[in-house]
């Protein structure tokens, strides 16, 4: 009787009986989905089905959005590779300028001690160009030493190659130097053939060849294309004889037939002047006792680069 009950109250309880047919339903499932087959039933395909339509609704917007994010941090990363490359160039591009302003003037000053040798028999002041004149580049320059320095007017200014002026004015510190480029009549150089020994004057510049004009040398003369013209020391005595102009180009009848003319195309780049040597000429006395008193390998070359720095006083400008 007591069972009777116990199994009357069972079937009473209508949610044990529902997980109970749950759970038995479920085991059957579970059995015939275990084993080996070929086609899913149409639960399995209906779930399935809905997954991946709802996977594809989702994963699809995540995907474009992480794939925006992903594409604008490599734009990024690209623009600060590109920054950091377009520094490292401009900086390599500095380094080179800066790599070939030095080798051109380590050359230069080579070439200027090299000249040194062949004007033994003079001082040279060793100055730099600070200067020049746009409207004027081809005809006056602006060196750093001056009156103070023992610059004087009428001085030959040369470079390594030969001379390339003369000193026209002075100031305290700094003095104007007059090109070959812009010699005129009435301020002419008197010059030397050096092969045969004919002298005339330079008193003109050819713009159109870049050509020194030499004039009033001697009809007689055997002058040939190539040979060396210098200055021949006569007429100004601040002027040494034996300095560097350049070679004969061409040979034209002169003035009225009576004296020949000469192209001459100077040594020197008038064009391209950084460093200068300012010729002093002195008694051959003087330079003994320079001799006598100072045997270092550079006795007659002055550098008063340092000097002129300091003596300068404020305010004092170019000429």
């Amino acid at each position: 009787m007591k069972w009777v009950f116990t199994l009357s109250n069972f079937f009473a309880n209508k949610r044990l009986i529902i997980l109970l047919s749950s759970l038995i339903i479920l085991i059957i499932l579970m059995g015939i989905t275990l084993g080996k087959r070929e086609n899913a039933t149409w639960p399995e395909r209906f779930i399935r089905d809905t997954v991946s339509l709802g996977q594809n609704i989702i994963s699809k917007p995540a995907y474009a959005i992480a794939g925006f994010f992903e594409r604008v941090r490599g734009m990024y990363q690209i623009y600060e590779e590109n920054r950091v490359l377009k520094s490292n160039l401009d900086r390599f591009a500095q380094l080179s300028a800066d790599v070939t302003r030095l080798k051109n003037e380590n050359d230069r000053l080579r070439e200027m001690l090299d000249a040194k040798s062949r004007y033994n028999d003079y001082r040279l002041h060793f100055a730099q160009v600070i200067g020049r004149s746009p409207d004027r580049w081809n005809q006056v320059v602006i060196i750093d030493l001056g009156e103070k320095h023992g610059i004087k007017n009428g001085m030959v200014v040369i470079t390594s190659r030969g001379m390339v002026g003369r000193v026209q004015s002075t100031s305290n510190f700094s003095s104007k130097v007059e090109l070959l480029s812009d010699i005129e009549r009435g301020n002419y150089l008197s010059a030397i053939i050096e092969e045969i020994q004919e002298y005339g004057v330079i008193e003109g510049y050819d713009a159109t060849n870049h050509y020194l004009i030499m004039n009033k040398i001697p009809m007689e003369a055997d002058i040939k294309l190539g040979q060396q013209v210098t200055t021949s020391g006569l007429g100004d005595p601040v002027i040494p004889p034996g300095i560097i102009i350049g070679e004969v180009m061409e040979i034209v009848p002169g003035e009225y037939g009576l004296t020949k003319m000469a192209y001459i195309k100077p040594n020197a780049d008038f064009y391209r002047i950084h460093e200068v040597f300012v010729v002093e000429r002195i008694a051959p006395e003087v330079l003994g006792e320079l001799e006598s008193e100072d045997s270092t390998v550079e006795p007659y070359i002055e550098d008063h680069t340092v000097n002129s720095g300091e003596d300068a006083p404020q305010g004092e400008g170019n000429q």
